[in-house]
């Protein structure tokens, strides 16, 4: 009974954003494009920070969820992901010299590409290049996007790289405002963030 009562409390975080309501998508205009640029320039330097909160990862048919910590400083990361209920916890980390896996069974892991890393060890589909642009509400460097916007004025929807990433809610308190629910797919492949904690440094 306790277990389940931790599976609740795990997922339940994820399932209460995948219900909550739709923003309004409103097609980009001059004005709207205009004060996403403004935002893109004033988070264009920001890579040093840590957040904290939960990760959804599916392929349609097998999954995993937990809580998670990010932390980037510059081009270097440690990303740490835990999941005591199915036993998927584990720390990637890395850099433009490339990436270490460790926590999961058959010992460490080591390869030049962390996304190819991660799907060959746990067949996690996970853009985490594009992701890096995309926690931060903006467009990656990966190559065309496209943009909707909430009637928060903020991004709804974004098309890039062949995944749509929807933004569900905003920390508005802060300037500029920082995504804190993050739903992207690539069907079949579905990646969702809860952001708990943001701390920029």
């Amino acid at each position: 009974m306790r277990r389940h009562h931790r599976f609740l409390a795990a997922v339940l975080p994820l399932l209460l954003a995948a219900c909550a309501p739709q923003l309004v998508r409103i097609k980009g205009d001059a004005g709207l494009l205009a004060a996403q640029a403004a935002r893109e320039r004033a988070l264009a330097h920001t890579d040093h920070w840590t957040l904290e909160g939960r990760l959804g990862v599916s392929d349609g048919r097998d999954g995993g969820s937990g809580g998670f910590t990010w932390t980037q400083d510059g081009d270097d990361y440690r990303f740490v992901f835990r999941a005591p209920i199915t036993g998927r916890s584990f720390e990637l980390s890395g850099g433009p010299a490339g990436a270490l896996l460790q926590g999961l069974d058959g010992g460490p892991l080591r390869g030049t590409d962390a996304e190819a890393l991660m799907r060959r060890a746990l067949g996690w589909e996970v853009p985490l290049h594009d992701l890096r642009a995309w926690v931060l509400g903006l467009r990656a460097d990966s190559g065309p996007a496209e943009l909707a916007f909430g009637d928060n004025r903020l991004p709804s929807l974004l098309t890039q790289d062949g995944w749509t990433v929807d933004y569900r809610a905003w920390d508005a308190a802060r300037q500029p405002p920082l995504p804190t629910t993050i739903f992207a797919s690539r069907p079949p492949y579905k990646v969702r963030l809860s952001i708990e904690t943001w701390s920029l440094r």
